[in-house]
């Protein structure tokens, strides 16, 4: 792998988007093969069911994350390895302030399509999609978080794509909570690539929970895009999958004083009004976006991005979003 060489994180030595090699199957190959054969229709079926229909059925958000849960059990996506930082084994009940509720931030790793799946399992959130260099965000769905995890990696958002920014999505949906992958793009997990600014439009009273998501084995993560049939082959084929959930402290956007927050509030967006109030919030946020982050700015980010490196035992490296397009172009120049 020398020729990828460059792609290497010069401090750390990490190469974040070089996939994770499966082990050989060796005997086993007729088993993961019967495996694969066996559940591919359950699992094609049931997405295609749920993501084609049901979920615009007003269902109700637990017979929804029932169906979630059925599609992560075809695959045997069974075992959920949680840890909160700050909660003892059996004592969450009298902890719930440790974990994500509504109107708060989620800053979660991102390395499959799975992390989208299980957050939705979970939390029931709404999903975002954040950009290298700008404040804004862009809403999506669940599948559209989905196939994001195994597309190329985007430095700017597509044209006439809908952006806003997270203090307005948390204000129009105070029931709901927002997830924010502030690496931009995917890893193979083994390093913590540097954030979006996007986090920085989060009011200074919201929480934001830092996320890690792990897998054994890793090889369900997409650091490449485009590797449909691999990843369906490496997850409908192996008999279980594990996930280690590791949830951070909250930590605090303290970068802006609830004062200067409130100043900047308007009764549009305080009485969730129209989709205009959405459009003037989200164009002062493009002014401020585009000026050099403060210190205190930059603060907020290195702590989100030390706590999700401490919770994936994971070292942060300075590859970013340009070097990955150009790792996949390098990449694909080598499969043809």
């Amino acid at each position: 792998m020398e020729k990828y060489s460059q792609f290497r994180d010069r401090a750390t030595g990490i190469a974040p988007f070089l996939p994770v090699v499966s082990e050989p199957a060796g005997i086993y190959l007729p088993i993961y093969i019967c495996l694969f054969l066996f559940r591919l229709p359950f699992f094609v079926t049931l997405c295609a069911t749920y993501f084609l229909f049901l979920q615009w059925f007003p269902l109700g958000s637990l017979f929804k994350k029932a169906l979630l849960w059925m599609i992560m059990g075809i695959p045997g996506i069974w075992w959920i390895d949680l840890q909160i930082d700050g909660v003892k084994k059996g004592s969450l009940a009298k902890n719930e302030s440790r974990v994500p509720s509504p109107s708060n931030v989620i800053a979660s790793s991102f390395t499959s399509p799975l992390d989208s799946l299980y957050l939705a399992a979970i939390f029931d959130p709404i999903f975002t999609v954040s950009y290298p260099h700008t404040r804004q965000v862009e809403y999506i769905s669940l599948f559209g978080a989905i196939l994001r995890a195994l597309s190329k990696p985007k430095e700017f958002p597509s044209k006439g794509a809908k952006m806003t920014d997270i203090k307005t999505l948390v204000r129009y949906h105070p029931k709901r909570i927002i997830v924010v992958f502030p690496e931009c793009t995917t890893t193979n997990g083994r390093g913590t690539m540097p954030f979006s600014p996007s986090l920085l439009a989060t009011p200074p009273r919201t929480k934001i929970f830092p996320i890690s998501l792990r897998y054994t084995a890793a090889d369900i993560t997409t650091p490449v895009s485009g590797e449909y049939w691999t990843f369906i082959w490496n997850l409908l084929s192996h008999p279980t999958h594990c996930i280690r959930v590791r949830i951070a402290e909250a930590v605090y956007n303290t970068s802006i004083s609830p004062e200067v927050d409130k100043k900047f509030s308007t009764d549009a967006l305080d009485s969730l009004g129209d989709e205009s109030a959405i459009s003037s919030s989200t164009e002062t946020l493009t002014s401020l976006s585009d000026q050099d982050m403060t210190e205190e700015e930059q603060k907020v980010l290195h702590r989100v991005g030390e706590a999700l490196a401490r919770l994936g035992r994971v070292k942060r490296v300075s590859l970013t979003v340009t070097k990955k397009s150009e790792f996949i172009e390098t990449w694909s120049k080598r499969k043809k």
